[in-house]
């Protein structure tokens, strides 16, 4: 007999547009090192789908790390912001442009990790060549609209592709994976995480817009968060508890105008709900900065490298 799990797990498949095809070969090449001292950056280039390429820097530290073990290093995917800053993607989390608060990867590197830093679907490298930002955005969601699919479905498959990048580096211990994101690169994470077990450890920072909140507070949220039916799979708690038992954090500021925390303090017992009845009751955790807006301020920086240090 089907578990309600079960179910769940299947009509949200099927509400994003699955399944998702085997991908071709990554066919990945470095086009570009540089030495920043404690790690090098690697840019590299692989293939999500026949003839799509996608962008990335790989950090790996070039110094001994505490969390080494002789099948390699733990590492973390970081998925980058939105912010309607479409000119930015990789290189704001990979440390080399943007808002030096969000400059992730340099952080996670020296503690240990390598990481892996892509640009997602219309940022930076992967902008369209005569529509702008939003226009390509709104482009590409209709684009998988009428092909019965969400553009959350393609985020998640170039996301796994990330991480297929990733478990096949001689650096990395494929059994100690996570991913890390902020607003956008939230959304990512938690969009990802019940579809790739290889993801040990999930830390989402400000975005977790339910559609109980975008309606009841007026909110347009970025396309990657809009799933068919998703109101009818029990909104963002419904979807995020399917990430069970593996662990979950989320972070969220009590100013943060795009998550309203009255609907944060209200669904987030929800996702605990979901990890009890998984028998997870203790891999969920939040974090509610009570002076924090949309940011990633030094109590959930703080909070990030505990989850990732105590888990991978």
């Amino acid at each position: 007999m089907t578990s309600p799990r079960d179910e769940l797990r299947r009509e949200a498949a099927h509400a994003l547009g699955g399944p998702w095809p085997e991908g071709p070969e990554l066919n990945a090449e470095v086009t570009e090192r540089i030495d920043r001292g404690d790690h090098r950056a690697e840019k590299v280039r692989y293939q999500v789908e026949p003839g799509e390429w996608v962008s990335a820097w790989v950090l790996i530290p070039t110094v001994p790390a505490a969390g080494e073990s002789e099948n390699g290093l733990p590492a973390i995917a970081v998925w980058h912001q939105h912010n309607d800053e479409y000119h930015l993607g990789k290189s704001e989390s990979a440390g080399f442009s943007g808002d030096p608060s969000h400059h992730t990867g340099p952080l996670l590197v020296s503690h240990g990790y390598v990481v892996i830093c892509p640009d997602a679907l219309g940022f930076e490298e992967r902008r369209h060549q005569s529509l702008d930002g939003p226009d390509y955005e709104r482009h590409s969601f209709m684009k998988h609209l009428v092909r019965g699919r969400c553009l959350a479905w393609k985020n998640i498959l170039d996301c796994r592709r990330a991480v297929d990048y990733l478990s096949g580096l001689p650096d990395v211990d494929e059994h100690r994976i996570g991913c890390y994101g902020h607003s956008l690169g939230s959304t990512f994470a938690w969009l990802v995480g019940p579809w790739d077990q290889r993801l040990k450890c999930i830390v989402g920072n400000c975005c977790m817009p339910s559609m109980n909140a975008v309606e009841g507070a007026a909110i347009n949220h970025s396309f990657s968060n809009y799933i068919t039916g998703l109101k009818t799979l029990g909104d963002l708690p419904g979807y995020i508890g399917l990430i069970a038992p593996r662990r979950l954090h989320l972070n969220f500021g009590a100013f943060d105008p795009l998550n309203p925390i009255e609907y944060v303090e209200r669904e987030l017992p929800l996702i605990a709900e979901a990890y009890k009845k998984a028998g997870a009751e203790e891999a969920f955790s939040r974090h509610i900065d009570r002076d924090a807006g949309h940011e990633l301020s030094e109590s959930m920086k703080t909070r990030m490298l505990e989850v990732f240090r105590e888990t991978l």
